[in-house]
């Protein structure tokens, strides 16, 4: 069943209204480093969500070979820091195929802001700075960010990867074999159901 997403509004007047989503803001006392957490792939995300909390959380969809996740990575990286008192978590959507179609992740990247364990909005904005990503965060929560955080050389190196991978996608693989597999079978099926048929073998003779 797909969540709820309400999609993010783009006109010029987003700043001037109230804000879209009442978040509770988390208690920074004893944290030092504010970074984004990476899911593996036996961990759920929905055990990262309180549903019962009002607190937000950004959470990014991405693929370790897409070139726009990539890019998008230092940017990501640097969120927490501009945003201490929000949470920040990514996953690898290949791995977690089901929370892809829960929340109608059909390409990547796809960040959703929750608030306890609703999606509330997803950014839309096709250019992916850290900018962007801060007036997406305030005009939907009314939370600003710290104005001395920029992108790092330290956020080009991670957590988020912000240099490709190679890698093999299986599934596409498998699809291709599968369907050849499938034409063959049909090919050499066809092919002797005509040799069955009475009068095709004289027909083919003649």
């Amino acid at each position: 069943v797909l969540e709820p997403v309400l999609p993010e509004e783009q006109n010029g007047t987003d700043g001037a209204k109230a804000p879209k989503v009442s978040c509770e803001e988390r208690n920074t006392t004893g944290i030092e480093r504010f970074t984004l957490q990476i899911l593996n792939v036996s961990q759920d995300l929905m055990e990262f969500l309180n549903p019962n909390s009002s607190d937000c959380t950004l959470v990014l969809f991405y693929t370790p070979w897409c070139r726009f996740s990539a890019s998008l990575a230092p940017h990501f990286n640097s969120l927490p820091r501009a945003f201490p008192t929000l949470r920040f978590l990514a996953l690898d959507a290949s791995q977690h195929s089901s929370l892809s179609t829960r929340f109608g992740t059909v390409a990547v990247p796809n960040i959703l802001l929750f608030q306890g364990a609703k999606p509330m909005a997803r950014f839309n904005h096709t250019d992916r700075t850290l900018e962007t990503l801060k007036d997406f965060i305030f005009n939907q929560t009314g939370i600003e960010a710290k104005s001395d955080v920029a992108v790092s050389k330290e956020d080009w190196e991670g957590p988020l990867p912000s240099v490709l991978t190679k890698g093999i996608d299986w599934l596409l693989l498998f699809s291709v074999l599968f369907l050849a597999s499938f034409v063959l079978y049909a090919t050499l099926r066809t092919e002797s159901i005509r040799w069955l048929i009475p009068g095709q073998e004289h027909e083919h003779q003649e």
